[in-house]
């Protein structure tokens, strides 16, 4: 184990053995997309996120969908042994219950630990017809847990509070199981280690990496966000959001992991509780015309839910990241509503909410959530592509 602190969360004799989700194998159980994507030695990089020069490993066209069996990083680590049969072992999940695919990548990807960053992402799927100055909207039709059970670290110095927590010389992984499944699932930590008494907490699944390539030749790390997306980890891309993401090369290139069963905004202690998901996917082209009418002259990714906006922005300094995302939030009320920008920095003041997305990924990032409802019946305003039936 490299001298990692393990604490056990839950032994798998607290499951409540008739509402247990079966894990989800690759290609095995409901495929609802029209193509199906597994995570392979073939199909991911460890690490570091597709470029440009990367060729697609699925083509696909606007407006059709994919089902990603998208695989955590946790468990495979080399922290955590690089073996998740023994890992996920030591903590009662039986073989059969521990993903196939996480043993061939643990296996047969090359990883530099010292130089790449610590996510399984699969990709790139080529979507006919993107091309630079549009946008990429990816709406998450369905993410499902393959599994039922996760992991929630604190390791690198890279929380929220580095020199503070962990206490001790090595890394925190907390294993942490599920109870219940579907709209009943939560996750179960202990008030103290080993102790009767239990917090539960609701689940919201969501991928914290969706990105497209970037120019070049050269993959970036998987731990930095950036203009194209990547490692956003915004917990507002739960089932029915949609992802808008700037084309930067000839059909875009998209990609996606990080897998999450829950995250606060913050993301403070490193990990969230991550765990293994299959996404369900539907792709999307926005013209670059029609793009710069939804957004001006936004820089970065934009959500948007059955409820919100939402700009987003991003730096080193999480102040500057705050700052950002109020531009681009200023840039979405000018073109969308033709709100004077006064007027527009005035109503984000009073009505809008600015949230941390994540503050331990190297590159903050902040999120604004702007109501929707406050703008209804205002005439000329466009609908989003996306999202129209």
């Amino acid at each position: 184990m490299t001298g990692a602190e393990e604490l056990s969360v839950t032994g798998i004799e607290g499951l409540l053995a008739a509402e247990r989700y079966a894990p989800l194998q690759p290609r095995a159980g409901l495929v609802p997309g029209k193509h199906y994507l597994s995570t392979t030695a073939g199909t991911a990089l460890w690490g570091r996120l597709p470029c440009a020069a990367d060729a697609p490993v699925l083509r696909i066209r606007p407006g059709e969908t994919v089902t990603i069996d998208t695989l955590s990083h946790e468990g495979i680590l080399e922290d955590q042994g690089q073996d998740p049969v023994a890992y996920f072992g030591a903590h009662g999940v039986p073989q059969r219950d521990v993903l196939a695919d996480a043993v061939e990548i643990a296996r047969d990807v090359p990883r530099d630990p010292t130089t790449d960053g610590p996510h399984v992402v699969t990709g790139p799927i080529s979507v006919q017809g993107a091309r630079p100055g549009d946008m990429l909207a990816i709406t998450i039709v369905e993410l499902t847990p393959r599994v039922d059970y996760g992991v929630i670290s604190n390791r690198h110095g890279r929380g929220a509070l580095p020199g503070e927590l962990p206490a001790g010389p090595g890394n925190v992984s907390v294993f942490t199981q599920v109870e219940g499944t579907g709209s009943r699932a939560v996750g179960v930590l202990p008030l103290r280690t080993g102790g009767p008494n239990r917090v539960r907490f609701p689940l919201r699944p969501f991928l914290g990496i969706m990105g497209v390539a970037t120019p070049g030749d050269v993959r970036l790390n998987s731990v930095p966000p950036h203009l194209q997306g990547g490692n956003l980890d915004i917990s507002l891309l739960v089932e029915g959001a949609t992802l808008y993401l700037p084309v930067a090369v000839d059909e875009a290139l998209a990609y996606v992991g990080d897998p999450h069963f829950a995250q606060g905004n913050g993301e403070v202690s490193l990990t969230a509780l991550e765990a293994s998901l299959r996404a369900t996917l539907h792709f999307d082209v926005v013209p670059a015309t029609e793009a710069r009418r939804l957004f001006g002259g936004a820089r970065g990714p934009v959500v948007e839910t059955d409820t919100y906006l939402v700009p987003t922005g991003l730096d080193q300094d999480l102040d500057t990241a705050v700052s950002n995302c109020v531009r681009n939030a200023l840039e979405v009320l000018s073109s969308r509503y033709s709100m004077d920008r006064h007027l527009a920095y005035a109503y984000l003041s009073a009505a809008a909410d600015f949230d941390i997305s994540q503050v331990v990924d190297l590159v903050k990032g902040s999120h604004a959530r702007i109501r929707k409802s406050d703008f209804t019946g205002i005439a000329g305003a466009p609908a989003p592509r996306a999202l129209r039936s």
